[in-house]
């Protein structure tokens, strides 16, 4: 009896964006409801999705609008699925009603104010709530750190407490879990890696490692404070003699505060050359929260986490 030959893997040898496309490629497409898509950039991200088999798009928005931005952009939507809404808050609403009945397993901002795609999302008539807090993760992935890596939350919670942490980390835990991580390294983020008591973010760091022990966080090692050199370099935190299982090789960056978060984000993507992708967790269905500067690439990987994690949420929903 022959052995049968080892099952090829899609994503070998590949990375960043390519890689994470290659991973979900043998997932069916799922349907997104993309919100107001209402421009060129945000109707030609859709469909480029559509066309790398991530998702199967259906347009919400006023169908005149859609169909200038289409024009625009050159785009054919004979075939497409469009949703008929007088204006981008009507857009947003029906969107998540759609995905509260399960018409669609996942949603993506348009051309709307990220404030309109948001109160959807948490609004309880929607039915896309559940009992954590929302909250924005970045994936990222830069040839100087040898493994992809999550910060959370840059684009969200602005000054998180300690219980909005705690759902920020745990957030942050389950997406790691989904994609392949399975017992992910949290990094509690601050300045310094003591805690002081006049530097809050050490308090809530040293609180949410407890939080962890006590089994209120689960399924992730976490620990901090930690400066973020000493997450990310083994060698900053051997100098600095911390002994941790944590340090030096960090899955998950959780950071003070929006303001941190997202200056981090943004420096390791325009100056550091690193991929991203990004997805809001904490909600029944994963949801895509573009920028107006991403990239092609990121939406792509953005499609293809909301992808992978719809199919994760039909045999275990949030």
């Amino acid at each position: 009896m022959t052995e049968s030959p080892p099952k090829h893997d899609p994503a070998e040898g590949l990375r960043g964006v390519d890689r994470l496309i290659a991973h979900v490629s043998d997932l069916p497409s799922v349907r997104m409801a993309m919100v107001h898509p209402c421009d060129a950039l945000s109707l030609s991200g859709a469909m480029d999705a559509a066309r790398a088999g991530m998702i199967h798009p259906v347009l919400v928005g006023p169908r005149h609008k859609l169909a200038a931005a289409a024009a625009e952009a050159g785009i054919d939507l004979t075939g497409v699925e469009i949703v008929d809404a007088p204006h981008s808050h009507a857009a947003a609403a029906k969107a998540a009603e759609m995905a509260g009945r399960g018409e669609v397993e996942a949603l993506m901002k348009g051309s709307l104010h990220t404030d309109e795609f948001l109160g959807a999302i948490v609004a309880r008539e929607g039915g896309l709530r559940t009992e954590r807090r929302i909250s924005h993760c970045f994936v990222m992935e830069t040839a100087a750190y040898p493994r992809p890596f999550i910060i959370t939350d840059a684009a969200i919670n602005i000054a998180p407490d300690l219980l909005c942490k705690a759902d920020i980390t745990q957030n942050a835990i389950d997406l790691a879990q989904a994609i392949g991580v399975r017992l992910p390294k949290v990094a509690i983020l601050s300045a310094v890696e003591v805690v002081n008591p006049r530097l809050q973010s050490t308090l809530d760091a040293a609180a949410l490692c407890k939080m962890a022990d006590r089994g209120q966080i689960r399924d992730g090692v976490l620990d901090g404070p930690l400066a973020l050199d000493n997450a990310v370099s083994p060698d900053a935190a051997r100098i600095k003699g911390i002994a941790s299982p944590v340090a030096g090789q960090a899955d998950i960056l959780v950071v003070p505060d929006i303001e941190s978060g997202n200056m981090l984000a943004k420096q390791l993507e325009y100056l550091g050359n690193a991929d991203s992708a990004g997805i809001v967790m904490g909600a029944r269905v994963p949801a895509v929260l573009t920028s107006r500067a991403d990239s092609r690439q990121a939406r792509l990987a953005s499609c293809a986490i909301a992808k992978l994690l719809a199919h994760r949420y039909r045999a275990a929903p949030p």
